[in-house]
């Protein structure tokens, strides 16, 4: 992480929240950090994409294997 914030000219505490989603980070900085990770920005939107797909078909797998509701709830 040092080596990315340093090449990327990004404080680390400030790239430690990008990574953990507490910051939104502007296109310059996604571009610098990309940059410094050895990507352009167009290939780290893509990679990200992809994980997002990916992520998205998980949870809609899930959705369907799970028992079907219908709002209805029994107590015993």
């Amino acid at each position: 992480m040092k080596d990315v914030s340093e090449a990327a000219r990004i404080s680390m505490p400030y790239l430690s929240e990008l990574e953990r989603g507490r910051k939104e980070a502007s296109s310059e900085v996604l571009a610098a950090a990309a940059h410094a990770l050895g990507l352009g920005l167009g290939d780290l939107l893509s990679l990200a994409q992809d994980d997002l797909v990916r992520h998205s078909q998980i949870r809609r797998s899930h959705r369907r294997s799970a028992a079907p509701t219908n709002g209805l709830c029994l107590a015993a």
